[in-house]
C-alpha cells in the first residue's frame, strides 16, 4: 500500500513536470504524456517478471508494431483489410516470441509496447500514411520519453517494498508458531496422563 501511494504521487508529479516544461523544452508530449507514463507505470508495477525481460518484451512489442507500420505503408492497402493483416501478423509475431523463449517474454509486456506506440501514432499515421519515415520516428520518440518516466517512477520503490515484512504473512508464521506449541503442550499432557494412569491400573 504505501509503495504504491509514493509510486502514484511520484508519478503524478513526474507527469505534471512532463507537461509544464514541453513546451519551454521544445519536446511536444503533451499529448501523449499520461498515455505513456501510465503505460511505463503499468510495466513497472506488475513485478512478477525481472526487469530486464518486462523491458525487453515492451521493446520488442514497440518495435515489431512500428515494423508493422512501415508494412502498411509501403505494401498494405489502407483499408480494414489492410489493418486486420497487420494486426493479426503482429499478435502472430507476439505469441511465436513467447514460444521461443519458454515465456521468458511474457504477451502482457510485448502489447504494452504495441499499445504505447499505437496510441501515439495511429492518428498521425490514419492523415498521412505515405509520411511514415518522417513522422513515426518523433511519435516514437515522444512516447518513449514518457513510457520511461512512468516506468522508473513505480520502479524506483521497489526494494524498499522487498525489505517491508508482508504483514498477512508475518502474523500468520506467528500464529503457525503459537499452534505448534499448542499441538506441543497437548502432547505432552496427554502422555503424562496417560502414564499416571498406566501407575493407577499397576
Amino acid at each position: 500500500m504505501r509503495q504504491t501511494m509514493l509510486g502514484g504521487l511520484l508519478l503524478a508529479i513526474a507527469t505534471g513536470l512532463l507537461i509544464l516544461l514541453a513546451d519551454p523544452l521544445s519536446l511536444d508530449v503533451e499529448h501523449v504524456a499520461l498515455l505513456g507514463a501510465g503505460l511505463g507505470a503499468v510495466l513497472g508495477l506488475i513485478g512478477d517478471r525481472p526487469v530486464l525481460e518486462r523491458v525487453a518484451g515492451f521493446a520488442l512489442g514497440f518495435v515489431v508494431t512500428w515494423i508493422a507500420y512501415g508494412a502498411r505503408a509501403q505494401y498494405l492497402p489502407d483499408s480494414s483489410g489492410g489493418r486486420a493483416v497487420a494486426a493479426f501478423v503482429v499478435v502472430l509475431l507476439f505469441v511465436l516470441a513467447v514460444w521461443l523463449s519458454s515465456n521468458r517474454l511474457q504477451l502482457w509486456t510485448m502489447l504494452i509496447g504495441a499499445v504505447a506506440l499505437i496510441g501515439a501514432y495511429e492518428e498521425i499515421y490514419t492523415a498521412a500514411p505515405p509520411k511514415f519515415l518522417d513522422q513515426s520516428p518523433e511519435a516514437a520518440t515522444q512516447v518513449l520519453l514518457a513510457v520511461a518516466i512512468g516506468f522508473v517512477c513505480t520502479t524506483l520503490l521497489s526494494p524498499w517494498q522487498d525489505m517491508e515484512p508482508a504483514g498477512g504473512r508475518h502474523r500468520g508464521g506467528e500464529t503457525g508458531g503459537r499452534d505448534t506449541e499448542d499441538e506441543t503442550e497437548d502432547v505432552t499432557l496427554d502422555s503424562m496422563l496417560d502414564r499416571d494412569n498406566q501407575e493407577t491400573r499397576l
